[in-house]
């Protein structure tokens, strides 16, 4: 279902993605000149992911 892709080390910088939200769509890009961003995911309860 996903794409493999290679890790990245603490300080690296992301390869920029799009993903849908339940608030819409969210592009890491956007978010581009801040100097921290932090990721965080979390499936849907309930749910196999």
């Amino acid at each position: 279902m996903g794409v493999k892709a290679p890790m990245i080390q603490p300080g690296e910088m992301a390869p920029d993605f799009t993903l849908e939200s339940t608030e819409g769509t969210f592009t890491l890009s956007a978010l581009r000149g801040r100097k921290r961003v932090l990721i965080i995911f979390y499936p849907k309860d309930n749910t196999p992911g």
